[in-house]
């Protein structure tokens, strides 16, 4: 019984979740695309598409670590990789966040978007180093993992709460203005 074989139960949990969770995040993209004053490409790529990539790399993680592997040497060697790269896409929404300009984003953001995802990616990308130790590799891993699990839900629900709360409230406050002349023509719903 190799070493990875004890965390199947665990991989299959986190990888389901990050599924439907991956799910439930185009379901939410779906809806808010038909809002009136939606976002912008650029606070999408900010704040919602590294949730989707966190989500991505949890399903991932879980994939190579519930492969039928001889050793633990391959699949801390490509969870390192994912943790490289994950580290370098963190520096990217840093970039992202700071460049887009409909939200200014507050501490908490900077937290959640930037500094917990680049410490996750850290741990991943130390994993490999750690690999002649089994045990702390893998449970370095699914630290990683269940951090971007617990990142991208919190991430998913700001984003639902700030689109209900502070958007829904913007449109309640400015609803659109209606003359007596506009109705009857093509613009109007109600013609």
């Amino acid at each position: 019984m190799t070493p990875l074989a004890a965390w199947q139960n665990f991989y299959v949990i986190v990888g389901s979740s990050a599924g439907a969770l991956t799910g439930l995040q185009f379901v939410v993209m779906a809806f808010v695309a038909d809002l009136p004053g939606r976002g912008s490409a650029r606070a999408v790529d900010a704040f919602a598409t590294p949730t989707i990539v966190h989500f991505g790399t949890v399903l991932l993680l879980s994939a190579i670590l519930s492969a039928p592997w001889g050793g633990v040497g391959a699949p801390t060697l490509l969870c390192s990789l994912c943790g490289v790269i994950g580290v370098g896409y963190a520096i990217v929404v840093a970039r992202r966040a700071r460049e887009q300009t409909e939200y200014r984003p507050v501490f908490e953001d900077w937290l959640f978007h930037v500094l917990l995802p680049a410490a996750a990616y850290g741990v991943l990308a130390a994993a490999y180093a750690a690999r002649s130790s089994g045990d702390k590799a893998l449970f370095g891993v699914a630290t990683a993992a269940l951090l971007l699990l617990f990142i991208g839900i919190h991430n998913a629900w700001d984003s639902v709460t700030y689109l209900v709360f502070t958007r829904g409230q913007e449109q309640h406050e400015d609803p659109p203005r209606r003359d007596r002349d506009s109705v009857g023509t093509v613009d109007d719903p109600l013609s």
